[in-house]
């Protein structure tokens, strides 16, 4: 298939979030339309069909993939892109225009909810190569590798996702049932024996959770900057409750770091060698749990179209 040059491949995602959102997607192509974007669009359809079709475009040759959604539908889309046939993916280029709610790694690169920004942005296709993470498991039959741009969790930040997916359908809408299992969890402060290895160093013991971001990661991996080739990892041990409080409003300023909780680490690979009972999630995606793990970092793999 010949694509037209200049021509965006667009993924509408209709399941990140509320009627609202819904709304929201006919004003952005009506903005498109304004505009005078050439673009094909193409709407998923359930679990797993953001990534089926950023494969799809990828090898049909677009070079500008645009995803209409929020931090899981990137998610899929980049690994679309990665498992693709497409030849030269690191020139594809991604552009962002959020929707619904979990767009952390859009707000890294202050990109916020106003749409018509968002596609004057992708409209002036300023390129940025970043770094893609990627985790290497065995899932029983086979391995497999899945990426991420923004961070895994392990422990703790996995399971309120697990439990926001296992809730969301009860209450209607996500962020209401982000914040039911936030708080349904909150005061459990569960701990999981792990043994990780990072910069060959064996860290062993309970351990609530474990961030390894090549972004933000929410605010776990503030220092983070996904285009050094780098990954930043932090792990966080039991704090008691009122260590617990401080620790959130520190996350909430970016100095989650400063806690003495907290430990840190920069490093290109983190082995994960057993994290029992520990839910594991890549950008919001849970994975499913096959230890050992096996986290790396693709220096400039991928191209992000970013504001000005």
């Amino acid at each position: 298939m010949s694509v037209e040059a200049g021509k965006w491949g667009v993924i509408y995602n209709p399941k990140a979030g509320t009627r609202k959102v819904q709304k929201r997607w006919k004003e952005i192509k009506e903005y498109m339309d304004q505009k005078g974007v050439a673009y094909d669009y193409v709407q998923s359809e359930g679990f797993g069909s953001v990534e089926r079709l950023a494969g799809i475009l990828a090898n049909n040759g677009y070079t500008t993939i645009v995803v209409v959604g929020g931090d899981g539908a990137l998610n899929d889309a980049i690994n679309g892109i990665m498992l693709s046939n497409a030849e030269h993916k690191e020139d594809i280029a991604i552009g962002i225009i959020p929707n619904g709610i979990g767009n952390d790694f859009a707000r890294y690169w202050d990109i916020g909810m106003d749409y018509k920004q968002a596609v004057d942005w992708i409209i002036k296709n300023r390129h940025r190569k970043i770094d893609v993470g990627f985790c290497n498991f065995y899932d029983g039959e086979k391995h497999q590798r899945r990426y991420f741009l923004n961070a895994i969790n392990i422990g703790f930040g996995a399971r309120i996702v697990k439990v926001t997916d296992g809730t969301k359908r009860f209450w209607g809408v996500k962020f209401l049932s982000y914040l039911a299992a936030f708080f349904l969890l909150f005061f459990e402060r569960n701990l999981y024996r792990m043994h990780l290895r990072i910069n060959d160093e064996h860290i062993r013991g309970r351990i609530m959770t474990v961030c390894v971001g090549s972004a933000c990661g929410y605010g776990q991996t503030p220092s983070a900057v996904p285009y050094n080739g780098w990954l930043d990892v932090s792990v966080i041990y039991r704090p008691q409750l009122l260590q617990t409080m401080s620790g959130l409003w520190m996350l909430i300023q970016g100095r989650i770091l400063n806690h003495k909780v907290v430990k840190s680490y920069r490093t290109k690979k983190v082995k994960v060698l057993r994290a029992k009972n520990a839910a594991v999630d890549l950008d919001g995606r849970i994975l499913p749990k096959h230890f050992p793990l096996e986290i790396g970092i693709l220096p400039e793999k991928i191209t992000l179209i970013i504001p000005d």
